[in-house]
């Protein structure tokens, strides 16, 4: 069930304490959507909305003690940045990977990563020193920027204060040595949201380049088109969230981003095991109304002349969700008492897609040079084909060998081709 965050408050059953890492808790939860993430029909080309999906805010394991180091939580099968480096081979891997046994962080990272987001989050810094703390990642060499020069106010729902959360945690996580630049725009604008984009852009080009991180997303509008010129600094890679739910956004559709599109990872409730990935049904991708093929997917058949997306995907189902340190309120849930959240949606695509590429280490000069990369034929190996499952309206977009409208090319199988 998935419903409002100003609606329910997801429960979680009692008698968690003194669970065995093989038997995981029993959870009875919703879906909850925060108001950052619903949008209307007619924001399209005006505002701009989150991916977030909330399982369950950490205050509802009541009466269990938070673990000093690992999942902050025993017991759960959600993703640690451990576990996520092992499923993806970013690691020496494990059989298992279970997030509760494996330890061992993704490594590297250089130059810059900046995340544009809306509104200011106060606790930014704060959080993803406990983030790093608790997962045993080195200290981020971090900071914020208001676009306008400016301190935008809060988000009062907090959906965008979850979402910067969200964004900085796992973009230090994939790539943790790499400068993140958490960039504030003054409102939750298209216009707003590409002035702190210019800002984001020369920070990452001023560093000897990297990636910029957008995990917000409007429906495509009759002139997005001139909107593209935004993505076009040297040296800057782009990442945009393809959304969470049927069809397609922009600016994930642009052809000179890199549309992070969303998957399920299937974890054994017996021992906690990775068992293979599939598409999230709920995932954004399809044809675009408004951008024509581009070259580097100009092999792939069905298109009909239009961009695909996305191009390339990772975990974004909440029932396979990441750990997120945000002690910021969410419509009165969480806060500096129970700052643990289990996020999910594609706005944990975007950063962490943008992090494996940043600590991957080839930093090309534009995302088309990227783009071309990740569609290199003569590099089947670098991702993972998801072949399994379908998304879009009525499921109409099947997963299956090669190029697809719900995964594009498949999750990262290393750093190879990246």
């Amino acid at each position: 069930m998935k419903v409002g965050l100003s609606f329910v408050n997801a429960a979680l059953c009692l008698g968690l304490a003194g669970l065995s890492m093989a038997q995981p808790a029993n959870l009875t939860t919703s879906t909850i959507i925060p108001q950052s993430s619903i949008a209307l029909p007619a924001d399209a080309g005006v505002w701009a909305h989150t991916n977030v999906q909330v399982v369950a805010p950490a205050e509802s394991l009541s009466g269990v003690t938070p673990a000093v180091s690992g999942p902050p939580f025993a017991g759960y099968f959600y993703q640690t940045p451990a576990s996520i480096a092992c499923i993806y081979g970013l690691v020496a891997t494990s059989s298992i990977c279970n997030p509760n046994t494996v330890f061992t962080n993704p490594s590297g990272g250089s130059k810059a990563i900046a995340i544009v987001d809306a509104y200011d989050d106060p606790n930014a810094a704060h959080d993803l020193a406990s983030f790093s703390a608790q997962f045993g990642l080195p200290p981020a060499n971090f900071q914020v920027v208001y676009a306008t020069g400016v301190r935008p106010p809060p988000d009062s729902t907090g959906g965008w204060e979850l979402e910067e959360s969200l964004d900085i945690e796992w973009a230090h996580a994939m790539a943790p040595s790499a400068q993140i630049y958490l960039v504030e725009a003054a409102s939750n604008s298209l216009t707003d949201l590409f002035t702190a984009v210019q800002v984001a852009s020369r920070l990452v080009a001023a560093a000897g380049g990297g990636e910029v991180s957008m995990s917000w997303i409007s429906g495509e509008f009759e002139g997005e088109t001139a909107w593209d010129i935004y993505f076009n600094t040297p040296t800057v890679v782009y990442f945009a969230s393809s959304g969470d739910a049927p069809g397609v956004n922009y600016p994930s559709a642009s052809p000179y981003v890199v549309s992070a599109g969303g998957t399920t990872l299937s974890m054994s409730l017996m021992n906690g095991s990775f068992q293979g990935e599939l598409v999230w049904d709920e995932t954004g991708g399809g044809l675009s109304r408004y951008e024509a093929t581009p070259v580097y997917q100009a092999g792939i058949s069905g298109l009909n002349g239009a961009r695909g997306t996305p191009d390339i995907s990772f975990d974004a189902n909440p029932s396979t969700g990441v750990w997120v340190y945000n002690s910021n309120l969410l419509n009165g849930m969480g806060g500096p008492a129970n700052p643990w959240w289990i996020v999910g949606g594609t706005s944990v695509s975007a950063p962490s897609l943008a992090g494996i590429v940043n600590a991957a280490g080839h930093f090309y000069s534009s995302s088309t040079v990227e783009l071309t990369e990740i569609y290199n034929l003569s590099l089947p190996s670098s991702f993972k084909d998801i072949t399994s499952g379908a998304c879009g309206l009525y499921a109409s977009n099947q997963a299956k060998p090669g190029y697809d409208l719900c995964t594009g090319e498949g999750s990262p199988r290393g750093y190879k081709g990246k």
